[in-house]
């Protein structure tokens, strides 16, 4: 007997407030569906039923408009880092940007300095470590100016030092961002969101303080 496909999220009803919740983020086992619900407010996959709105904007109407708006950060930062140096990859963002293109280069090296990665700027991006790679990534991604942040497991990869130096970015991201979502298994960034949903089997199986909902988390594993 041939079953159906397996649904990765079920019904949810599901609001996210900026101004309640700045950083939510996103815990729960593999293959519980956070990163197709990211996926979902990226317009990266569409519903099969329902409707996802981001800041009114419809990814199945208006994906266009919303792929100004809302930036995706992925686990493996090798998905999106496409131009020989780092500062080629971060001018190739800013050409979404009001800045006049003769500054890309100037600004580009402004933003990798900022980010700990001015020594980087002129080399190759292969020969950058993980994290190095993984900030630059974020870099680049924040050099678009998004107004939503959603960010895929982004520490997964990184050593300690540079997980904190991520999460501090994605706990105090520069405007214009007002609202990051982070999937991830790395519960001390889970820690310091301002809310925490526990997603499992599809569903929200807990919604809620971070203190509470990884505590309840942890009390299962």
């Amino acid at each position: 007997m041939h079953a159906g496909p397996r649904p990765v999220l079920h019904r949810l009803d599901l609001e996210l407030d900026p101004a309640t919740a700045p950083l939510t983020a996103l815990i729960g086992p593999n293959g519980s569906g956070k990163s197709t619900l990211l996926r979902l407010l990226d317009g990266l996959v569409l519903p099969d039923a329902g409707r996802v709105t981001v800041d009114g904007l419809d990814p199945e109407r208006q994906l266009k408009q919303l792929r100004r708006h809302v930036g995706f950060v992925f686990t493996d930062p090798d998905a999106q880092l496409v131009m020989p140096t780092a500062v080629e990859d971060v001018a190739l963002s800013l050409r979404r940007s009001d800045l006049p293109r003769r500054r890309h280069d100037e600004r580009a090296r402004e933003l990798l300095a900022e980010a700990g990665l001015g020594e980087l700027a002129d080399r190759s991006v292969r020969e950058a470590s993980s994290g190095q790679r993984q900030l630059l990534a974020l870099t680049s991604v924040l050099a678009t100016g998004p107004r939503v942040l959603l960010c895929d497991e982004p520490t997964t990869l990184l050593d300690l030092r540079t997980a904190r130096r991520v999460g501090a970015v994605l706990r105090d991201p520069p405007a214009p961002v007002g609202q990051v979502l982070v999937a991830t298994h790395d519960l001390d960034l889970a820690a310091r969101a301002d809310r925490v949903l526990w997603i499992q089997g599809g569903r929200v199986h807990a919604d809620g303080a971070p203190g509470d909902v990884i505590a309840a988390y942890r009390a299962q594993a």
